[in-house]
Formats: structure tokens, sequence, C-alpha cells
């Protein structure tokens, strides 16, 4: 009878190890292997398969739109951040649309904080910094109208799940706008952490339009104005840059100067523009800043080219200084640079390629001739967008045989200010 009794005993063992067994191993197939419990401080991380990551929330809030970039970055202590993986959506109208009624920006706000939470573990979200930086039609608004906006977006993140501070949403310098474009380019090439020389960035905004470049002679930085160079910390390395922001100097509002227009909304006075610029027997309207202008080209008289030509070069006279170096740097540039090049089908939209500043010249001599085989359907704009960029370029110090890359992504990454600035402010938070 003993034996019975202990065989009884030995199951009753062996079933109660099994459903232990059982309860152990579906807690832990259960549990995402990225995930771990508890609220997390600012400098935690998510562990996945032996990988640390962390993320980054970043709102580009343009004169055009609202682009959130969400980046998740694998950490390793030994050496700078890399990306892993980038998710980006758009929305349309930028901010500055709302600046007479800034609650109906709540919306799209929302809709791309959806996203970013669709995006990022919620064990992290605690821990992830929110941003946003406004840029040129921001800087352009009245204050009293940008802060109202300003403050309905902070509003909507201090009520999200994320990290968000005081200075979480703000309109950016552009000086910051352009050493964060060169932050960006510089880490996808790989030049920011090498021993080599570092490329350029040109953009070319609606607004405004930056120069940014790490002078290699120190008499650059001796005879540059002073708020022209800025030293800051990434990456446990010191960076010294020559960096300018042209406010105003961007393509749209270049335009309404070309055409002899105003920033300010016109009292009473007629919003009808007249341009050598433009096709002789053109007239339609254009928008800007929220006021329809109706633009008609000037009756034929001298060549056109030669017109414009003059146009452009009062609007830039004495407004930009040639940044001296800057000619025997390699330059990445950027925005409005890359989209007149796919206009004159010089480069390939999706692939990028180069271009120089003769090529822009030469092609505005052709567009503005009316002998250009670029698009059928081209803009009116060509001719005048043409000449301002081979002018400013030329400005700026670049010689007419001066090549630039023209790329959309590097390495498959939007080569944006929002990767630059985003490790700029998480730098930030590591003194505090």
């Amino acid at each position: 009878m003993k034996r019975p009794k202990l065989a009884g005993v030995f199951l009753l063992l062996g079933v109660l190890l099994a459903y232990l067994m059982f309860v152990k191993n579906h807690y832990s197939a259960s549990r995402p292997d990225h995930l771990t419990p508890h609220h997390r401080t600012a400098d935690s991380r998510t562990t996945a398969a032996g990988r640390s990551f962390r993320y980054g929330v970043m709102f580009d809030a343009g004169s055009t739109g609202t682009r959130v970039h969400i980046f998740r970055f694998q950490m390793d202590s030994k050496e700078a951040p890399r990306l892993d993986h980038e998710t980006f959506r758009a929305i349309k109208p930028g901010l500055s649309a709302y600046a007479d009624e800034p609650h109906k920006c709540s919306d799209g706000i929302l809709q791309l904080l959806q996203v970013a939470k669709s995006s990022i573990p919620p064990s992290s979200w605690t821990s992830t910094p929110l941003v946003l930086k406004a840029t040129a039609g921001l800087r352009l608004l009245p204050g009293e109208k940008a802060q109202h906006l300003l403050d309905t977006v902070r509003a909507l993140f201090l009520e999200s799940p994320f990290l968000s501070r005081d200075d979480s949403v703000s309109i950016m310098d552009g000086t910051d706008e352009g050493i964060s474009g060169w932050i960006t380019v510089n880490f996808l090439t790989g030049d920011l952490h090498g021993d080599g020389p570092t490329v350029g960035m040109l953009d070319l905004g609606g607004g405004s339009t930056q120069i940014t470049f790490s002078p290699q002679d120190e008499k650059t930085i001796q005879t540059s104005p002073i708020d022209y160079i800025r030293s800051f910390q990434m990456f446990n390395n010191t960076h010294t840059v020559y960096t300018h922001s042209y406010l105003g100097l961007g393509l749209m509002s270049a335009r309404l100067a070309i055409l002899g227009g105003m920033d300010a909304p016109p009292l009473g006075g007629s919003t009808e523009l007249v341009s050598p610029c433009l096709p002789a027997d053109f007239s339609g309207s254009w928008e800007h800043a929220d006021i329809t202008y109706t633009v008609k080209g000037q009756k034929a008289g001298e060549p056109v080219y030669e017109a414009c030509l003059n146009k452009v070069e009062k609007v830039l006279y004495g407004k930009v200084m040639k940044a001296s170096e800057a000619a025997e740097v390699d330059f990445y540039a950027f925005s409005y640079y890359y989209d007149r090049a796919v206009d004159l089908e010089v480069i390939d939209e999706q692939q990028g390629g180069t271009v120089t500043v003769s090529q822009y010249t030469d092609a505005a001599k052709r567009v503005c001739s009316g002998s250009s085989s670029a698009r059928p359907l081209q803009s009116p704009f060509l001719c005048l967008d043409l000449v301002y960029i081979s002018v400013l370029l030329q400005e700026l110090g670049f010689p007419p045989s001066k090549q630039f890359k023209l790329a959309r992504t590097i390495n498959q990454v939007e080569t944006s200010w929002a990767l630059g600035a985003t490790f700029h402010y998480m730098e930030s938070l590591k003194n505090l």
C-alpha cells in the first residue's frame, strides 16, 4: 500500500511543477522584450534583444506645413548614437495660417501627437523629449500672434505623456536652424565623428536662407562678424562653424520683394504687382502670407533676363556677405535649391544629383528668353526664381564653376534640420 501512496505524492508534485513552469513561460512570453515596467527618468533607455534605444520627437512648424519626426536611436555609451528608425508625417497648412484663430491649430497637433504615441512604446513615453520649433513662418508674424500659437501648442504638449519642458515649444533662431541642418548632414554622411573635413550646408526656405560650414582657415574666424561664428558641443567634441541666416531672403519672401510687394498687408492699396521677371502675356494670382496678389508680366521692352537680373540685384544689394573660404568647401544644398533643379530636369526628383552655379545661371537665361525645354507646365515664376538663386549663390561667394550636392535623403533619412535639433536638445538634457 505504501507504493501507490508514494507514487501519488510524486504524481502530485510533478503536476504542480509542470503548472509552475507553464505560468513562468507564459508570463515571459506575454511581455515584449522591449518593454520594462515602472516609470522612467529622462536618462532611461529601452532595451530590445540586447540593444539599447532612446526616442526623440521633433515638430517642425514651417511656413507651409507642420511635420513630425519620430526618431529611434540605438545607444552605445562608447560611441555616438546611431539612428535606427525614423517615422515622418506632415500636415498643411502651417501654424502661421491660424494666427487669428490659434485654437484651430489644435486638431492638427493632436493628430501628429497620436502618430508619436503609436510609434513609441508606452514605457518610453515619459522619457522621450517632445519638442516643437517654429521657423520663418512664425518669425515673420507679429509677436503677440506668434505667442498665442506657441501657448496653444505648449498646453497640448503638457497634457501629452511625453517629456515636455518650458523650452520645448519655441521659435527657432535662424542661426540654430542652420547649425541643426549642418549637424544632420554631417551625422548622416559620417563626417561628424571622423577626423576628416566636414561638408557645408545651404538651405533655401520660403522665408529665410542659411549657410553653415566649418572653417579650416583661422583667418575666416578672425575676419568674420562675431555673430557669424558659433561653437557648440556634440558627442563629446567641440565644433566651430561659420553660420548665418538671412531672414526675408527665402525664395517666397524674395519673390514678393522682387515683384515690388511689401511684407505688410497693403492698407487700402493695390495688390496688383507688375514685373519684368514674369512672361509679358502672363496674368494670374499668387498668394503669399495670406494675401492674394494679382501678378502680371510687364510689356515687352528690354530683354527679360537682363531686366529681371537688374531687379534681383537691387533687392540683394548690400544684404548678403561673401563667405570667405566657402568656395573651397564641399556643400550640400537643400529645399528650393533642390526643387528648382528638379524643375529644370538637371537632377532626378527621387535620387538627387549635382548642380553648378553656372547651370542655374544658364537655365535662367533660357527660361527668361522663352527658349527653355523645361517642363511644359512650368511655373511663370521659374525665370524669377532661377535668376534669384544664381545671384544669391554668387553674392554668398561661390564662383560659376562651384558644384553642389543635392539630396532629399542621405542613407534614406530626410536631410532636414530636425535630426540635428533633436541631438542638440538631447545634449542639453544631459546638463540638467
